[in-house]
């Protein structure tokens, strides 16, 4: 938390992240032309707000995307704000805007946390059933085979699946790729989302980067927005502590 908070006390950085929320996932190049500053000045500070987890970048052939990672926004909420009872400030305010801007062909949301265990145990908690009811209000099921089908159901025993899809890639422990889609929508793919798990070590615990493209409507942006934090922070608990924090589970978007 000391990072995030030193990173955003710079107003350069601040300014960074601005850019940012208006026009998610841009190079170096494209951050440096709103700034008066040399090029390595940007890369240093971009690198401060890579390290306190603010900025999550992802390579698309031979450029470098950045991406505003509101993972740590929504743990400073949940710490300092809904502590002091004022929960309609949102941290992640900013990035629900972004439901209004165009689509791109990038990855809509890029998300980022960093969790004490191993990557086998966060494929485990991401890919079993019983798991994933305790942190996300969902079971999710499928035997995780490349072409498998995967269905997201309700825990209240009507065996409901508000989200199917298939599994595109899946590279235990390190990788899995699905689509997303309501079930009335199964056959179409362009009503199909594609969300990948990059599981990775880092030193003595993993860090898991979620990718969430391809968003069919402004409202799915909108619950992405909100959504993924909110999930991410609960599977972080899970495994570190044994319990997942009390929230409301996520109403994850079709497609």
């Amino acid at each position: 938390m000391d990072k995030v908070f030193k990173a955003l006390a710079d107003g350069t950085r601040r300014r960074l992240l601005d850019r940012l929320h208006e026009q998610n996932g841009q190079t170096l190049g494209e951050l440096c032309e709103h700034f008066a500053m040399a090029r390595q000045s940007v890369t240093q500070h971009l690198a401060v707000l890579e390290a306190a987890n603010l900025v999550a970048t992802v390579r698309r052939g031979r450029e470098k995307l950045h991406y505003l990672n509101p993972v740590p926004l929504h743990e400073i909420q949940e710490r300092w704000i809904d502590k002091f009872e004022r929960p309609r400030l949102r941290a992640l305010g900013a990035v629900k805007q972004r439901a209004e801007e165009a689509m791109t062909d990038k990855p809509t949301f890029v998300y980022v946390t960093y969790i004490a265990s191993t990557p086998e145990k966060v494929w485990e908690a991401l890919t079993d059933a019983d798991l994933t009811a305790a942190y996300w209000g969902h079971r999710n099921v499928s035997d995780w085979q490349p072409g498998s089908r995967w269905e997201h159901v309700r825990t209240d025993d009507s065996g409901v699946a508000d989200v199917v899809g298939t599994v595109v890639e899946s590279e235990r422990p390190t990788r899995l790729v699905t689509t997303w889609a309501a079930p009335e929508h199964e056959g179409r793919e362009d009503k199909h989302s594609r969300v990948t798990f990059d599981i990775q070590p880092h030193a003595d615990i993993v860090r898991l980067t979620v990718t969430h493209e391809n968003l069919t409507s402004e409202g799915d942006l909108a619950d992405v927005s909100a959504g993924w934090p909110a999930v991410l922070s609960n599977l972080k608990s899970l495994l570190e502590t044994g319990s997942p924090l009390p929230q409301d589970p996520w109403q994850v978007p079709n497609g």
